[in-house]
């Protein structure tokens, strides 16, 4: 985990890259009725778009936050695991809604349905996101960015 402040900087930016990627990908495939290798691709024109606002928000908002609410759920006493479980998934909690408005907004055309369509975003999302962040995104960037940082 890291331990600076640049340290955190480059986790942030390594996970956020991880985590946009793969929903865009799945956001794309859903539009486009299934998976296909061109989606690897298109998925790299709202990378410039998403990525910012997903590094943006979970840096400066989201990450002190999410923190709050998990060591309400933990105690810095807890099995390591346990703690990182919890705030994972609090991030996911807070992040889903807000980058599934942004892509909404975005991406999504919503006119007056906007609150509808929003919430049928996040609905599909938020599975996705919490098993991405938890059993593959999340273990790993921890282990690449621990081969790195010692």
């Amino acid at each position: 985990m890291p331990k600076t402040k640049l340290q955190n900087v480059i986790f942030t930016l390594i996970m956020a890259f991880v985590m946009v990627y793969a929903m865009v990908c799945y956001n794309i495939s859903i539009d486009k009725g299934g998976m296909s290798n061109q989606i690897f691709l298109l998925a790299f024109y709202e990378m410039p778009i998403m990525w910012p606002a997903a590094f943006i928000l979970e840096f400066f908002v989201v990450e002190k936050l999410s923190k709050f609410l998990a060591f309400r759920i933990v105690s810095p006493t807890d099995k390591p695991i346990f703690i990182i479980l919890a705030i994972s998934s609090m991030i996911v909690c807070l992040m889903c809604p807000a980058m599934s408005f942004i892509a909404t907004v975005l991406f999504k055309h919503p006119g007056k349905e906007i609150i509808a369509v929003w919430l049928q975003t996040t609905a599909m999302n938020f599975p996705m996101a919490l098993c991405w962040q938890i059993f593959f995104a999340g273990p790993l960037v921890r282990n690449v960015f621990g081969k790195f940082v010692k």
